[in-house]
């Protein structure tokens, strides 16, 4: 199929264009600026880069002419703003790419939405049916689910015989090798450990999946017909912060590496929250562990995701090898 992605030179976007590419999809990527795009040594060397940018409407109608189904992974890149200020652009975003793609003929449209949409309200065990709620949600969270949300209802509002389908798949923290020189937000975990920038590690743990896992769901959801309608929850396995820390400390010490694996005392963690906003915003998650369940992503897509203990040495090992940390 001919195809565009949004977001191309993203973290997950990246990984998204090679499972494509090597399954003889033709892909065409949205950028915000050809010129200031990364490119080298990536995958968007062998793709078609068109300009287009979330928060305008130009280049939209150019970006979709043509092509079979959209992917739209990109989400606006906006550092220290309001709540307002991030959720609007990203609702804003969805809606503009979506009407979009719609006008253009899409037959199909996945979108790269996050368990943050989903793990947000009271449950024993999170699976799609559910959905968070935006009154309990922090910005972030409550952006990826407003703008889910606003997808739906989007593709619900119009006439049936104009209708794309639509799929959303809602990956939980995602690791994996980078493919460029940009760290990804959930790889900054791995990073800090690796520079030892924290001294001890607070108890907490995190649902991870791999992001060429979560690539080859975003394929399976593109060339399944009966994943249309439907959302998809992609996660591997659960690890405590601790145990990664011991892991990447059995991996690399002998290339100079000493992660932190000491944990710290949650009196002391509380402490230092009274007045560092990153320990805070972990303060309430302490001792907790999350159950999210992926049946459905695995019956019905048939997806296999591989063990999250590779996951982290090679997402580490790839930031190594290009120079993003150093002992």
């Amino acid at each position: 199929m001919k195809v565009v992605i949004t977001g191309a030179t993203g973290f997950i976007a990246q990984h998204i264009i090679n499972e494509l590419l090597s399954h003889d999809h033709s892909v065409r990527g949205t950028v915000r600026n050809i010129d200031s795009a990364d490119i080298a040594n990536t995958p968007l060397e062998n793709i078609e880069l068109v300009e287009a940018n979330l928060l305008e409407d130009d280049g939209w109608d150019k970006a979709f002419e043509g092509v079979d189904a959209v992917f739209h992974a990109a989400s606006p890149v906006l550092m220290d703003v309001t709540e307002d200020e991030l959720i609007g652009p990203a609702v804003e975003g969805t809606q503009r790419v979506l009407k979009a793609a719609a006008k253009a003929g899409v037959k199909r449209i996945v979108l790269t939405s996050s368990s943050a949409a989903i793990v947000n309200t009271d449950a024993d065990v999170f699976t799609e049916a559910l959905w968070s709620e935006p009154d309990k949600c922090s910005p972030y969270p409550k952006s990826k689910t407003l703008a889910e949300k606003a997808a739906w209802d989007f593709i619900a509002s119009l006439p049936e015989d104009d209708r794309p389908e639509l799929v959303t798949c809602n990956p939980c923290v995602v690791f994996g090798p980078v493919l460029s020189n940009k760290v990804s937000s959930s790889l900054t975990i791995i990073q800090k450990l690796m520079e030892r920038s924290m001294p001890a590690v607070p108890g907490i743990g995190f649902s991870i999946v791999d992001v060429r896992d979560v690539a080859i769901a975003h394929r399976l959801a593109l060339e399944t017909p009966e994943a249309a309608g439907n959302r998809y929850l992609l996660m591997s396995e659960f690890y405590w912060l601790k145990d990664i820390a011991h892991l990447l400390s059995d991996t690399f010490k002998t290339q100079g590496f000493k992660p932190p694996t000491m944990r710290i005392p949650y009196p002391i963690l509380w402490l230092v929250a009274q007045f560092n906003p990153m320990a805070k915003s972990v303060l309430n998650d302490v001792g907790k562990q999350t159950i999210l369940d992926a049946s459905k992503a695995k019956n019905e897509l048939g997806w296999q995701p591989r063990q999250v203990k590779d996951s982290i040495i090679e997402s580490a090992q790839s930031m190594v090898d290009r120079k993003l940390i150093k002992p």
